[in-house]
């Protein structure tokens, strides 16, 4: 049993000032007559209570690349960024294809305690876009999985996307696209365009992108299936899921807080923490994915958290691997690109962040707001400072941030998952109370 803690004068959601009383795991009041003696008491005066963020698309990379991460890093750089949920995606060794990795994911996600891991299965054996995975198998087991991703491969046999969109509209799943066409990016470093043409390098198409997400919407549309689009890029992108939500077709979509933020500019320096898959953008599809998340057209914001080894990055750009990690930086981006430029308050910002990836993900309850009876997962978030965002910043196993020197608002400064203190005072508790 937790202990009872009171969290005094935040500020829920953004609005106005209460107490909230977290007892057995859930808040058993909230308000300004919350009170219980003996309870451990947490100023929280000029903070904004979230409820626990839940990132649909993060990569864990364990079992198979624990030089990258571990589930227990990794949810220790999820919880200091304010997470209680993360859903790991399946690009491990072996692949979560069987219910049996997912299985073990999720019993290791539970050994480290500091946020709920829920797997995503693999749509099809090894990522190798050939033949179904075991989808029923990993639906029905533990794990309960209910997103399918190939995340890293995009499932480019139209036929093969059918039938896994055809397959898990059975047991209310969801297939999660990595929209990239192969033939039309071999080779490429970056996304096409001037810069690209200036700088030497092989461009990355928009189109590349969205030319899948059009096929795709319309295989949703046929058989009647849910399809979610991962790290979404592109303003071509943002108008064909706003087409196909006019449409009627049940098609949801997310962008990462680097595309919000960051812009192929950056390449210029050929620093491989800018590398990443899909790339950063013209200026113009940040506008646009960033209307695009205002207006609901997007439905969250994912951090495609991809942790790689020094070594991986710390080379010339051509060789060096793509990927960012996001979790303990996407609230303060978020905050930086949404919030400080009016396109959303902090309402939203629970909306985007907690409850729709929640519901995309099957995991209503992870995304319930702060209400009395609800699991105590809350974030308390800081927005005042502002500061250079640091290696301190890090609390997994690799560095690879584009944000590293980079000024960022606002701070995460407790978090609770399940009623059990996971980041005080800014700092992750080194073990997590059972």
């Amino acid at each position: 049993m937790s202990e009872a803690i009171l969290i005094r004068g935040a500020r829920i959601q953004g609005g106005e000032a209460a107490d909230i009383l977290i007892e057995d795991g859930v808040i058993a009041a909230l308000g300004s007559d919350a009170s219980r003696a003996g309870a451990r008491v947490v100023d929280a005066a000029g903070l904004i209570a979230l409820p626990g963020l839940v990132d649909l698309h993060t990569h864990l990379r364990e079992p198979g690349y624990e030089a990258s991460e571990t589930i227990l890093t990794g949810s220790r750089a999820a919880a200091a960024g304010g997470y209680a949920t993360v859903f790991a995606m399946p690009n491990t060794s072996p692949v979560a294809d069987t219910a049996g990795v997912v299985e073990q994911e999720l019993a290791l996600g539970e050994a480290a305690g500091y946020v709920h891991v829920q797997p995503i299965g693999a749509v099809t054996v090894g990522q190798k876009g050939e033949r179904l995975a075991e989808l029923g198998a990993m639906a029905a087991s533990r794990a309960r999985v209910r997103v399918f991703s190939d995340d890293g491969f995009c499932v480019f046999d139209p036929l093969i996307m059918r039938r896994a969109l055809e397959y898990v509209k059975s047991f209310g799943g969801v297939v999660a696209q990595h929209a990239q066409d192969p033939r039309l990016t071999e080779g490429a470093q970056m996304n096409e365009g001037t810069v690209s043409a200036e700088l030497g390098l092989t461009g990355w198409p928009a189109v590349a992108e969205e030319s899948i997400i059009a096929r795709d919407v319309l295989l949703a549309e046929h058989v009647g299936s849910r399809l979610h689009v991962c790290h979404l890029s592109t303003a071509g992108s943002v108008d064909l899921i706003r087409w196909a939500k006019k449409r009627g077709i049940a098609v949801t979509a997310e962008v990462t807080p680097h595309h919000l933020l960051l812009t192929e500019e950056l390449v210029r320096g050929y620093d491989p923490r800018f590398k990443v898959n899909p790339p950063l953008r013209r200026d113009e599809d940040v506008r646009a994915v960033r209307e695009g998340l205002a207006d609901g057209t997007i439905d969250i914001v994912a951090t495609d958290h991809a942790p790689h080894p020094a070594e991986a990055k710390n080379c010339e750009w051509q060789a060096a691997a793509n990927g960012m990690v996001g979790l303990e930086s996407a609230l303060r981006v978020v905050h930086a690109a949404m919030v400080d430029t009016g396109l959303l308050d902090w309402d939203d910002v629970a909306r985007v962040m907690s409850s729709a990836p929640a519901r995309i993900g099957g995991l209503d309850a992870a995304g319930a707001p702060l209400a009395v009876g609800a699991p105590a997962s809350l974030a308390l978030y800081d927005p005042a400072p502002a500061r250079a965002f640091s290696t301190a910043d890090l609390r997994g196993r690799s560095v690879n941030s584009p944000y590293l020197g980079r000024e960022l608002p606002g701070e995460v400064r407790h978090t609770f998952y399940r009623g059990r203190a996971t980041v005080v005072d800014g700092a992750v508790v080194d073990e997590v109370a059972s």
